[in-house]
């Protein structure tokens, strides 16, 4: 779908951010010239180390040259070579194909959706369940940040099925999220008890929303979409000219909440490539 106003430039500045927003607060973030390296020098999951905003040579052997150099960058970081192909922003146009061909494997094919619609967004921040109550945690310290973080971090565990060893490593992430000028985080609760949840980065005149979630006990009353809606419009009150997240490919749920809230996927499946062991 074309998104207005959406162009080139802007689809580079909108991956950039992404990845930005993802650094936030302890990551980092290196460019590369022709791609963008995000790096946990503590945690090794993929998802926090890849290179993106890739705009890798036509030329074979200027090609093979750049794949190897950036696999041995992640040998020396000892983290899993990992690369995130942007649709439409592919440079070569065939780079998935000869990644496929190098021994990566996809893990697992997201998009990206862009916020065409703000106007769509009026009356789905609020609901007339009054055993519904909203709360946005922002730079917050000592005992509030403390309740704060054991309260989201509960809904993302439980939303995400995050295997139990991951359980500190995403308290640990929450309570830094809660300390950060740029980073906002909105809680729904049913009757007192956590239920769904959505982080917001706005910075730099965009925001970017990621880990909405919804406990699998509060599924089905449309908290996910609350949630994100109020998210959303916190950002472009906050001035954002552009609200984007991503989404896996699969989750058909979760794309249709988005496209009711006015939101459009922009170009195809992105594919999360990592290289195979055996390569």
């Amino acid at each position: 779908m074309v998104v207005s106003g959406l162009d080139v430039d802007t689809l580079h500045f909108l991956e950039r951010h992404e990845t930005r927003a993802h650094a936030i607060p302890a990551r980092q973030v290196r460019d590369l010239g022709d791609a963008v390296l995000l790096h946990d020098p503590l945690d090794r999951e993929p998802f926090w180390n890849r290179v993106a905003a890739i705009r890798w040579p036509e030329d074979a052997r200027a090609f093979n040259r750049r794949l190897d150099e950036t696999i041995m960058l992640f040998a020396t970081l000892d983290r899993l070579p990992h690369l995130w192909p942007r649709p439409i922003l592919r440079e070569p146009p065939d780079i998935v194909e000869r990644l496929v061909a190098a021994g990566f494997d996809d893990v697992g094919a997201g998009m990206i959706m862009v916020l065409d619609r703000p106007d769509v967004l009026a009356g789905r921040d609020r609901t007339a369940d009054r055993s519904v109550t909203v709360e946005r945690f922002h730079e917050l310290v000592g005992s509030e940040a403390r309740t704060a973080t054991a309260d989201v971090a509960l809904v993302l565990v439980e939303a995400f099925e995050a295997e139990p060893e991951r359980r500190a490593s995403i308290e640990a992430e929450t309570h830094a999220w809660l300390d950060h000028p740029d980073l906002h985080v909105c809680l729904v609760r049913v009757d007192g008890e956590p239920a769904a949840v959505a982080k917001r980065a706005t910075f730099a005149g965009a925001t970017y929303l990621s880990s909405i979630g919804t406990r699998p006990a509060f599924r089905g009353r449309g908290l996910g979409g609350l949630v994100t809606a109020i998210a959303a419009g916190d950002g472009i009150a906050a001035r954002s000219r552009w609200t984007h997240l991503g989404v896996y490919s699969r989750n058909d749920e979760a794309r249709r909440v988005y496209g009711r809230l006015g939101f459009a996927a922009v170009g195809g499946d992105v594919p999360d490539l990592i290289l195979r062991s055996d390569r």
